[in-house]
């Protein structure tokens, strides 16, 4: 088979002993044939063979092995060495940089295996080499630019990826640069250092700028939306990291610094929000009325408390059981593929969203979707309307507010709360914590949407509120400076930011941008096909 051609292949040393090391077209493969351990040997066949994916190399250099002779005898024989960086696999879908040093007695040897390892990297033409960075240094704990410094910038040197950075001073300062001063010719991709705040300013900066550089208005509700050439990358440092933990499975900076040197590509959804005519937000997790919009509302006014407000806010939010009556209308999905109750959660590699890609590649993608759509209509008396792009789980939600949404299917899951007692909400609120199904109550329905809209029965009171203004903490992409008064309708929070009205319509951009992520891949995933280590790794070249 054409994945097992054996480019080069060779008996080195590492500081255990003397290794059998091939590389393949796909993998670099290294096998222990003379440990100098005082271990006990494994009975496993294959305990003492290791391999790496090519495509999960991070960057190999030639090693100084000057005064390293001192630390094994015969190393003295071996004096030229080389260093494989590659991904490594540990918990709760968290990767690190590992190492592997071999060492030789022949230089050109040692020059040759980095020559070929460095060719196959070149051959992995998804990898950006230049990257635009934007570093909020307010956001979560303000450790950003403290995680990028330490943590990040070392594996982007390491790499050879080369970064200019920008360390924003004010709230959409990154935003702002992105739709109208940056050289975006000039990278292969967008990094923001931040929280869910500083991603929403990267998102509303780049899918602007893309839909002015092919005329396209943004105000058109049914507009059919550009997709944005460059991917984004995420390293987060805020308090919740949302996206970050929905895209990769965990918050970790260098797990998200290493999808981004391997070029990981992961297709996202993203939901326009409009007022009428008017184009308000863009939304990639979370988009809720009543309840969650009622805590952030209230919140806001509690910033004092720090973190602790948002706990302050739910049980004050949870007592005072509000409901809110209004006319939800939405675009059923029409793909039956996959619901929204059926357990297939999204994953690396999904075929859910494989399969909309095929179809927006056999699609005539200049033509918006709105012919003949059939809206279904829904009146009633609702604690909570929530409309989520993806499970928008968290360390809080292992689950998420729907587990089985997708990241790149053209839909968004909408899930209404109808007027129930207290007892039976917080039943429901309780399940957003373990694995039973939280929508298998009389009161909650989910619906597959590609649009919806929202009219609240009573005439809302608009918040009165620029967007643009800077917020004092600088950790999102607009400010709440005034909230709803004393009034029967609630108001929508957008990605945590609050909406200045609560009649709105949506519609879901399928894949209108790309994370460099892969999708949060299966437990106990294992990159190394059977094959390898099953490989006799003396066979002939060839």
């Amino acid at each position: 088979m054409d994945h097992q051609y054996i480019v080069l292949l060779s008996n080195l040393f590492n500081k255990h002993g003397q290794v059998n090391v091939i590389l393949f077209r796909d993998f670099l493969v290294w096998k222990d044939i003379g440990k100098n351990l005082k271990s006990s040997v494994s009975t496993s066949p294959t305990a003492c063979r290791h391999a790496a994916h090519v495509s999960e190399v991070v960057a190999v250099h030639q090693t100084d092995t000057s005064g390293r002779s001192k630390e094994n005898k015969y190393l003295q024989l071996n004096p030229h060495a080389f260093t494989v960086f590659y991904v490594k696999r540990t918990m709760q879908h968290q990767w690190q940089c590992d190492q592997i040093t071999f060492y030789c007695d022949d230089l050109g040897l040692c020059q040759q295996w980095i020559q070929t390892i460095n060719h196959q990297l070149e051959l992995q033409t998804n990898r950006p080499k230049s990257l635009l960075v934007y570093i909020n240094p307010y956001g979560g704990k303000r450790q950003a630019k403290y995680i990028y410094d330490q943590k990040v910038a070392p594996l982007f040197s390491r790499a050879c990826i080369a970064a200019d950075v920008i360390v924003t001073e004010r709230a959409n300062h990154a935003r702002d640069h992105l739709r109208t001063e940056a050289k975006l010719d000039q990278y292969d991709g967008v990094v923001c250092v931040g929280g869910d705040g500083m991603f929403s300013e990267i998102l509303h900066g780049l899918v602007a700028r893309t839909q002015m550089e092919h005329g396209i208005d943004p105000n058109q509700p049914d507009v059919h939306l550009a997709p944005c050439s460059l991917r984004i990358g995420i390293i987060p440092a805020g308090s919740t990291d949302c996206i970050c933990f929905a895209t990769v499975g965990t918050n970790d900076p260098v797990t998200s610094a290493l999808h981004i040197i391997v070029g990981d590509s992961q297709a996202m959804d993203v939901c326009s929000v409009h007022h009428d005519d008017t184009f308000l937000r863009y939304s990639v997790s979370l988009l809720g009325y009543g309840f969650y919009a009622d805590i952030q509302t209230d919140s806001e006014r509690q910033r004092w408390l720090g973190p602790a407000r948002y706990d302050l806010s739910g049980v004050k939010t949870f007592l005072s059981h509000n409901y809110y009556e209004g006319t939800v209308s939405f675009v059923p999905a029409e793909d039956e593929v996959a619901n929204p109750r059926d357990k297939e959660q999204c994953r690396a590699g999904c075929r859910v969203c494989r399969r909309q890609t095929s179809l927006q590649e056999t699609r005539n993608d200049e033509t918006p979707h709105t012919v003949g759509d059939t809206w279904m209509e829904i009146d009633g008396k609702f604690i909570a309307i929530n409309a989520a792009n993806m499970s928008c789980a968290c360390p809080r939600s292992p689950q998420g507010l729907s587990p089985s949404a997708h990241l790149a299917d053209g839909t968004a899951d909408l899930i209404l709360v109808r007027k129930c007692s207290r007892l039976d909400f917080f039943k429901h609120l309780l399940r957003h914590t373990n694995k039973e199904d939280q929508f298998d109550h009389s009161f909650v329905e989910i619906h597959r949407v590609r649009k919806f809209r929202f009219q609240p029965r009573h005439n809302e009171t608009v918040l009165v509120s620029d967007l643009s203004e800077p917020h004092v903490d600088h950790i999102g992409s607009g400010n709440t400076a005034a909230f709803f008064g004393d009034s029967p309708c609630s108001h929508w929070t957008c990605d945590g930011e609050i909406l200045p009205h609560a009649a709105i319509q949506v519609s879901v951009q399928s894949q209108l941008i790309k994370l460099f992520a892969r999708g949060i891949e299966e437990k106990n995933n294992n990159q190394t096909p059977v094959w390898l280590l099953e490989t006799d790794v003396h066979q002939d070249i060839g």
